[in-house]
């Protein structure tokens, strides 16, 4: 109600300029005598203007606007009457004020109104016909004689007649522009609620959501996707979509599913730089004609997925290694051992004859590579099928600061080993285990770092790890307390083709190594309930991290166990 009123009088002021320049266009065809009619114009404008200010001063501080309203629609009609009498009476031309009157009142009030207004209005003017002919003000202003009574009542009647019909009228048409309204309201608030749900629900996807247009140009990308790639949706939007997932969309399109949706994985760095697999899928975006108008990206990080596929792989490699383990070891070990008593015998007895030197040099060299293949035998025993553990607490502290010192001892000066763990950090597990494993890392680092060089040795209280670019918002998976231990060395690194064989049985890139020594630092970490990842630098230098669990977390799961 309020917007009309304020409507209303716009309109009033534009009428009251319209009038104005009639009257001046009326007076100045005027003669002597005219005066007092010029007066009364002047003076109805003035009021009109001034009435329109008092509204507009009024309309916010007025609770009852109707009120407010039907004053106008009164103060209108009094103010056009008043034109009429200045202007001629019955022959004004001003009469035809009083419809936009009745169109306002329609506007303002529905059907009622209208026809209030139309009676107001009729009533109006034939008051105002009545004090024209009175006043004889007509012919002040226009120097011309009275029409007849009979003839001012037709034409009366005939405004009167205008004036129900443009009430029937308007009242009927604002009436359908009322319902018209309601509709778009009630459209535009139901489009407003589906707007409002298809962002929320997008903003909850747990999957990168990006729309292209058809020039691969970013159009929208939801907070998972900002998550996922690092980048901000600012920063994104506008730019090609082969820019911010690169390889995105290669291949789209090709086949038959790329029209309707194909999913696969691709290679992705992240804003962190972290190396990251994203699973995609890419669908066609169309238009309500069904004209396709661009692309829908849904991706996923599944990093952690596909280090858990590795991991499997790696564990049904491993199941296949120990059960060929177990079923030739065995059947190794006693050959080498009767070889190996047999060449000892035939050593003694060549041993009495000082003429075969060259004879004893080889059984020598027999019974050497017997004992390293029988050697071999046992770490290939001993990762196949590891003892059982013994768990109990083992003081981590004490334990590393033994391994340095052994270890320091061993190196050459120019090569400087740095141990920093709490004192009281303890670990549950089996203590023979857990020194194998730690001296399997530090000598694993001892031979990959160079001269001069620098070990890490650091353990502290930390969460599980994740594995490097899984997507972790903190780093770290929440509700699993123990110890975190940091073997980094500043040597050449880890080829990155290398990085996902470096726990293989059997894989290693030194000279003379068996290949088992990460393989069974693995196991192990893995029978205790631990975790293991390996870093590498672009720079050069590696970090293996180790997660134990702590003795609080090992007793829990013997009580449910039990």
């Amino acid at each position: 109600m309020s917007s009309r009123i304020a409507r209303l009088m716009a309109a009033r002021v534009v009428v009251a300029v319209g009038v104005l320049g009639i009257a001046l266009v009326v007076i100045g065809a005027g003669h002597e005598g005219a005066a007092a009619a010029e007066r009364g114009l002047y003076a109805t404008m003035a009021a009109a203007f001034v009435s329109t200010v008092a509204f507009a001063l009024l309309l916010p501080r007025v609770r009852e606007v109707r009120r407010l309203g039907l004053a106008q629609l009164a103060l209108d009609a009094g103010l056009v009457t008043a034109l009429v009498v200045f202007s001629g009476g019955s022959e004004s031309i001003f009469g035809f004020l009083y419809l936009p009157i009745v169109v306002y009142g329609a506007l303002l009030f529905g059907r009622g109104g209208a026809y209030l207004a139309a009676g107001l209005s009729s009533g109006s003017h034939a008051l105002g016909i009545g004090i024209a002919r009175g006043l004889g003000a007509s012919v002040a202003l226009r120097g011309a004689e009275p029409v007849a009574t009979e003839l001012a009542l037709a034409l009366w009647g005939l405004h009167s007649g205008a004036l129900l019909l443009v009430a029937l009228l308007a009242s009927t048409l604002a009436r359908e522009l009322r319902v018209a309204g309601e509709h778009l309201d009630a459209r535009t608030s139901a489009l407003e609620t589906l707007r409002s749900l298809h962002e929320r629900t997008v903003e909850c996807l747990t999957s990168g959501l990006a729309t292209i247009d058809g020039e691969g140009c970013v159009t929208s990308f939801n907070r998972e996707a900002e998550h996922i790639t690092g980048r901000s949706r600012e920063d994104v939007l506008g730019r090609p979509l082969q820019d911010v997932l690169p390889g995105a969309l290669d291949g789209i399109g090709e086949s038959p599913a790329g029209a309707g949706g194909q999913r696969r994985r691709v290679h992705f760095e992240g804003a962190d730089g972290e190396p990251r697999h994203l699973g995609l899928a890419a669908s066609t975006l169309r238009d309500a004609e069904g004209v396709e108008n661009g692309r829908v990206v849904i991706f996923q990080d599944v990093t952690r997925v596909v280090a858990m596929e590795r991991d499997l792989a790696r564990t049904q490699r491993l199941a296949g290694v120990g059960q060929l383990a177990a079923d030739m070891a065995h059947e190794i070990r006693n050959p080498l051992a009767a070889i190996s008593g047999s060449v000892e015998i035939l050593r003694q007895s060549l041993g009495e004859r000082p003429e075969l030197p060259e004879g004893r040099r080889l059984m020598d060299i027999v019974l050497r590579e017997i004992d390293r293949l029988d050697a071999l035998l046992t770490d290939f025993l001993q990762y196949a099928r590891p003892a059982p553990a013994k768990q109990e607490a083992v003081a981590l502290d004490a334990l590393i600061h033994e391994i340095a010192e052994m270890c320091q001892a061993a190196l050459p000066d120019a090569i400087h080993l740095e141990v920093q763990v709490p004192e009281g950090l303890c670990v549950e597990g089996d203590p023979t285990q857990v020194r194998q494993v730690l001296w399997n890392l530090v000598s694993n680092a001892q031979q990959a770092v160079g001269e001069p060089g620098r070990i890490r040795l650091h353990a502290a209280p930390g969460g599980r790890p994740q594995e490097p670019g899984a997507g972790s918002r903190n780093g770290t998976e929440e509700g699993s307390p123990g110890v975190c231990i940091r073997v980094e060395d500043d040597g050449p690194g880890i080829a990155p083709e290398n990085l996902e064989r470096i726990f293989d049985p059997f894989f290693t890139t030194k000279v003379g190594g068996t290949g088992l020594g990460l393989a069974t630092v693995h196991r192990i970490v893995e029978s205790h309930g631990g975790a293991i990842a390996v870093e590498s630098g672009r720079s050069g230098g590696s970090t293996f991290r180790v997660w134990w669990p702590a003795p609080a977390m090992a007793a829990g799961r013997e009580e449910e166990s039990g």
